[in-house]
């Protein structure tokens, strides 16, 4: 049945060789081959079946022996007993007192019979008979036989003579004694014959004969136990084996002992080596007569005599045997009752030395080709992956490392082809400053040199002694002397290839150690110089990026700040360590005195990131020309994103740009009002004339491109002065820090500086908050606000009559004339007639006319309704249609703003210019609305 174990004789359950091994382990047996212990249990085992069956055969025959022997002689004794009771008995009855004269008297059988028949009852015999002296029967205890004559051999009796033999009656022997009687005389006068059964002796023998076979079988069981106990206690010592299992036993582990390459020995107490297998014989050079000898007596190193003989317990300790170094191990076997003595495994570690040493250096190697993949290409800076090159080769390969790139690779380019002309990029030793060429400095390499070999072949080149090498010398002759004295002894020079181009060179020096680089070096140092020629290249690759992003990112951002009278700005760009940003910022002057403010984001690092911000910054530009509130602007800007990530999610290669952040103010410097939104975007702060720094609460929005909630805007009151400080959130962001610490440095660095210009603050906020290795752009727009100075300001509410045209440009005219405009006050009353007018006409109450002397001259009509002039070529029969035309030609800039009561159409003209007098020039201008058809 599957799961039980097979059973031995007698039921007993059978041990497999697993579990006799882990009994063996339990019960502290040696764990060597048991070939003597072995020997001497089967032996043992056998002579235990041996005498166990031998008891019971001779139990057996000494009970059959004593049987035999007690029968014979207990018939022996019963025909001696019946002779000599036949004898008393005849003899009694025939020298009885009145035997013979009954056998005289005239009736015998009367007087003899009564006695004859008592005599036998009394005396236990089987028969008496009294005859005469010719044979007839007087008496007998059988009365049938009386008065016949008796047949054998009475005439004896008869004679004189007695006579005594065993005869058989009806199949039973009797011993029978026929004796005669005489007379007083001597003659006789009969015979008497008694006999004895010999039967009835024999029955007291089997009367004894239980006694005598329950001894037998108390002997018999006495040995069965005997034998049983010396079984049992064998069976435990070979756990469970029977005879046929242990034999099998036997010569498996007599065949593993000498097949095993491993040395075994057993060393009895008396230091005497007991049993040697052949790999140790062949490990220890032992002679053929080694076993029973003692263990200094044969010839071994004395280390390893010392550690055979001492007894005690050893694991894999290294002795010497010859030209050999031997793990041995011991064990002593007389723990829990084992004989005295021990044994000892001998393994060969000469030839595992020797691997293991090779293994040591293979994993110390890859170990280094490990750190080597972690230390190198950490920053992305092609002269830094260098002195990280340099700097892995110097820990556990080599004394001095160099490193060479090609020009074109240190400016990010890939470079053109292979050359010996090579910038010094790094340079590392172990001690002091070896004489090689400096850092920067440009190589030449000769022909003749293993770096211009390595350079043109592709291949690593091996100079394992610099002295006997002329060709590396030919170059510099007296810098070669330097080297060689320095101690430098060896050379490896590896061509740094990345996808099939050669950046470079490495060169690996050994000077304080002794070994020079060997064949298997060079493999190492080729897989190191690839590993670190990848990461050279992308830094390479990337700094042509980062080159590349910076460039486009600064054609992107604005070069200077265009000038506006309604604040005082200044800023600062830095873009991160790990690729350029969507960071951007800038300043729009928009009409009426007011300017836009805007600081944003664009997820991500790199070109797209950069080409993403000048697409936004565009569209920022386009939607500001609308004059746009803010919330409105921030509304047109999220539906392009959105349209743009659907464009490129169709196209599937480029990356989304969700995530993109804005903040968007507009200062209105004539009434000191900042209206301020924000698209995911971190608040403004404002730091106020006395010095006090505040976060304004804006209400809060979804990024652009998320879509689906407006924006909101909040209006704040500005004094003069106020400084308006915009930011990314690269700038109080960081990993090393949370961003409630970066907002507390920069109220830190903003606080308690009165007085402090735009150009102090950004510097003051970039030493206080600048982090120390920023992970993302970081932009800032420090804006301090001015009030227009109300003298230059001048309101006319206008009445809804043509009449009131004039009047008002009158008024017009004269705030001009105070303002020192008189140049310019006709070309102004011009275009003020054309707004007031199409006002009346079109437009709705309240009509207002405002003028704005700033850096030019503003005039604004505003007017209550919604509908907007547009700018058109008037027809030949047209009445009106052509002041829009006029004013576009007479005026800088001009345009339309809406407004929550209505829109405001407004124009700017330059103050120094002298305007259109009414002269051929404004003749012209009119002529031009016509064409020559129509004239």
């Amino acid at each position: 049945m599957t799961g039980q174990r097979p059973r031995g004789r007698g039921g007993r359950r059978v041990l497999g060789r697993e579990q006799y091994r882990r009994n063996r382990d339990e019960h502290g047996s040696p764990p060597i081959s048991p070939e003597p212990r072995l020997r001497s249990i089967l032996s043992v085992h056998s002579v235990a079946g041996q005498v166990f069956f031998l008891l019971a055969a001779a139990a057996v025959l000494l009970i059959a022996a004593a049987v035999v022997a007690l029968v014979l002689q207990a018939g022996h004794d019963s025909r001696n007993d019946a002779t000599r009771r036949s004898i008393a008995a005849a003899q009694g009855f025939a020298t009885a007192p009145g035997t013979a004269a009954a056998l005289t008297s005239a009736h015998p059988t009367a007087v003899l019979q009564p006695h004859v028949v008592k005599a036998q009852k009394q005396s236990g015999v089987d028969f008496v008979v009294v005859m005469s002296p010719d044979g007839i029967r007087y008496a007998s205890d059988d009365p049938a036989l009386i008065g016949s004559r008796s047949f054998g051999d009475y005439q004896r009796a008869a004679a004189g003579k007695s006579l005594t033999r065993i005869a058989r009656f009806q199949g039973v022997d009797y011993v029978r004694t026929l004796t005669p009687v005489r007379a007083a005389d001597g003659s006789v006068v009969g015979a008497m014959s008694v006999g004895v059964r010999v039967q009835r002796v024999n029955d007291a023998v089997q009367r004894q004969m239980p006694v005598l076979l329950g001894s037998g079988a108390g002997a018999l069981v006495l040995a069965a136990g005997g034998s049983a106990l010396v079984g049992r206690r064998l069976l435990r010592q070979t756990h469970g084996l029977g005879p046929v299992e242990m034999t099998r036993m036997y010569e498996h582990h007599d065949a593993v002992l000498h097949a095993v390459r491993e040395g075994v020995l057993i060393i009895g107490g008396d230091k005497r080596l007991l049993l040697a297998n052949d790999e140790a014989r062949r490990l220890l050079g032992l002679p053929s007569d080694a076993e029973g000898r003692r263990v200094a007596d044969l010839g071994m190193e004395p280390g390893m005599t010392e550690l055979l003989g001492s007894g005690r317990a050893a694991t894999d300790e290294v002795r010497l045997a010859g030209d050999r170094l031997l793990a041995v191990n011991t064990r002593p076997t007389d723990r829990k009752g084992g004989p005295p003595g021990s044994v000892a495994t001998l393994r060969d570690t000469t030839e595992l030395q020797a691997l293991t040493g090779r293994a040591a250096v293979a994993r110390e190697r890859l170990t280094l080709l490990y750190e080597a993949g972690v230390r190198i290409g950490t920053t992305l800076d092609v002269v830094r992956t260098a002195e990280e090159l340099a700097e892995v080769a110097i820990s556990r390969f080599a004394d001095v490392a160099t490193v060479d790139l090609l020009e074109p690779v240190l400016h990010g380019e890939e470079p053109a082809g292979a050359s010996t002309e090579l910038h010094r990029a790094a340079v590392r030793g172990i001690r002091g400053e070896p004489p090689l060429h400096l850092v920067e400095e440009l190589i030449r390499f000769a022909p003749s040199t293993p770096q211009a070999s390595a350079v043109h072949n592709g291949r690593a080149v091996l100079e394992p002694d610099l002295k006997s090498a002329p060709g590396w010398q030919l170059q510099d002759p007296e810098r070669a002397r330097s080297i060689l004295e320095f101690g430098i002894h060896s050379l490896i020079t590896v061509p740094l290839q990345a996808r099939d181009v050669v950046l470079g060179m490495v060169n690996f020096w050994r000077a304080d150690t002794p070994e020079p680089f060997g064949e298997e070096d060079v493999s190492f140092a080729e897989e190191l110089a690839a590993r670190a020629a990848v990461s050279i290249d992308n830094a390479r690759r990337f700094t042509r990026e980062h080159t590349t992003a910076v460039t486009l990112q600064r054609s992107l951002l604005p070069r200077a700040l265009p000038e506006q009278p309604a604040v005082e700005v200044d800023h600062r760009y830095l873009p991160a360590r790990a690729g350029v940003g969507g960071d951007w910022f800038d300043v729009l002057p928009l009409p009426g005195a007011r300017v836009a403010l805007v600081v944003g984001d664009v997820v991500g690092h790199g070109l797209h990131a950069a080409a993403t911000m000048g697409r936004l910054r565009t569209a920022v530009h386009n939607f500001s020309t609308l004059d746009l509130p803010p919330d409105e602007l921030l509304g047109h800007l999220d539906d392009l994103v959105t349209r743009i990530d659907a464009d490129e999610a169709a196209e599937s290669e480029e990356p989304s740009i969700t995530g993109a952040t804005c903040l968007y103010a507009i200062y209105d410097s004539v009434a000191g009002r900042c209206t301020v939104a924000r698209a995911g975007h971190p608040g403004p702060a404002l730091v106020l004339p006395d010095g006090t720094v505040d976060f304004p609460e804006v209400p809060a929005s979804l990024p652009l491109g998320l879509g689906g909630d407006p924006f909101e805007t909040v209006e704040l009151q500005l004094t003069e002065g106020s400084q308006l400080v915009l930011f990314t959130d690269g700038l109080i962001e960081d990993r090393g820090r949370d961003i409630d610490v970066g907002l507390g440095l920069l109220r830190d660095a903003l606080a308690n500086h009165p007085g402090r210009g735009p150009h102090e603050t950004c510097q003051a906020v970039f030493d206080v908050v600048f982090p120390a290795c920023p992970r993302d752009d970081i932009a800032l727009l420090v804006a301090r606000t001015r009030l227009l100075d109300p003298a230059r300001i001048a309101h006319w509410d206008v009445p809804s009559d043509p009449a009131a045209v004039a009047p008002v440009r009158a008024a017009c005219g004269r705030q001009l004339q105070a303002w020192g405009l008189e140049g310019i006050a006709y070309t102004t009353g011009l275009i003020l007639s054309e707004l007031i007018t199409n006002a009346i006409r079109y437009g709705t109450q309240p009509i207002t006319v405002r003028l704005l002397y700033d850096r030019s001259l503003i005039c604004e009509v505003s007017d209550g309704s919604s509908t907007s002039p547009h700018l058109r070529r008037a027809a030949a029969t047209d009445e009106g249609g052509r002041g829009l035309f006029l004013i576009a030609q007479l005026a800088e800039r001009w345009g339309t703003r809406y407004t929550s009561r209505g829109k405001v159409i407004w124009s700017e003209q330059a103050l120094h210019d002298g305007g259109a007098e009414p002269s051929g020039d404004l003749g012209r201008i009119l002529l031009d609305q016509w064409t020559d058809e129509e004239l």
